[in-house]
């Protein structure tokens, strides 16, 4: 008869977390087995703290969960295991390279604009094309670091622009909430929150997602004429670093003919 290990303590919480996981993938613990390879019983003695899960199996777990980089360590140390993935800063020598492909990809975007942010919608970087577009926003949420979220919805921010603030409020806080959900990370919980405070209700997003996407409309300046954008996010797909692995670049096209003119001229 195979015997059982019965753990406690720190190791036990490993089975918690992995358990809270397949409950917001809403997989049975029947489907996540059979996904894993492993047996169903086994499964149920790892949530259940009964067996401990070697760290290959923590990680073939998170696997099929798709649990984020940063949550995949923190499953490892409940578990009792080093971290597997490394967390640099962005300014670290190591991710020279990564640097230097934003910046081509931002810079490639000119003469529209393109960011790029963090897990949290801190701005990493963006290209001189966001320059003319943030006229009239307080000096204040301009101070790195700089929150795009904020930025966005602030009464002293771009949101007096925002000719379809209601759409636009709605499409961010659908991301924001999605990425919290998938996340678990209450940061963006408090995030979501920060967003849902500022005046202005948010329009409802279509529940059948077959919306192509949700424009952007905003004045250029003061007096400006209205301008008209969609947007791209590219994600590092294959990174197997925390940081890299949470960065995304936005670009913002010119929806139409207009608007592509008046980003040449500024240009």
């Amino acid at each position: 008869m195979r015997s059982v290990t019965a753990v406690t303590g720190t190791e036990s919480r490993v089975g918690t977390l992995l358990r809270d996981w397949r409950r917001r993938r809403r997989l049975s613990q029947m489907e996540l087995a059979l996904d894993a390879g492993v047996s169903t019983r086994h499964l149920s003695f790892v949530e259940t703290g009964r067996s401990q899960p070697s760290p290959e199996m923590v990680l073939i777990l998170a696997e099929q969960l798709e649990v984020p980089l940063r949550e995949r360590n923190q499953l490892l140390l409940a578990a009792g295991y080093a971290p597997r993935y490394g967390a640099r800063s962005l300014d670290d020598p190591e991710l020279a390279s990564v640097r230097d492909a934003v910046g081509h990809v931002l810079a490639g975007h000119e003469p529209y604009p393109a960011i790029a942010v963090d897990r949290y919608w801190t701005m990493l970087a963006s290209n001189t094309a966001l320059g003319p577009l943030l006229e009239g926003v307080s000096a204040e949420l301009l101070v790195p670091p700089v929150n795009t979220i904020r930025l966005a919805l602030h009464p002293d921010g771009l949101a007096p622009r925002i000719i379809n603030l209601p759409e636009w409020k709605g499409h961010l806080v659908h991301r924001l909430t999605r990425e919290s959900q998938l996340t678990g990370d209450p940061r963006l919980a408090e995030l979501v929150e920060e967003a849902l405070g500022y005046p202005g209700e948010p329009a409802p997003q279509d529940p059948s997602g077959l919306a192509l996407m949700v424009a952007l409309r905003l004045r250029a300046g003061a007096e400006g004429p209205p301008l008209t954008f969609f947007s791209t996010v590219t994600t590092f797909g294959t990174a197997v670093e925390v940081t890299v692995s949470e960065l995304s670049v936005e670009a913002f096209f010119p929806a139409d003919a207009e608007t592509a003119d008046w980003l040449r001229q500024v240009d």
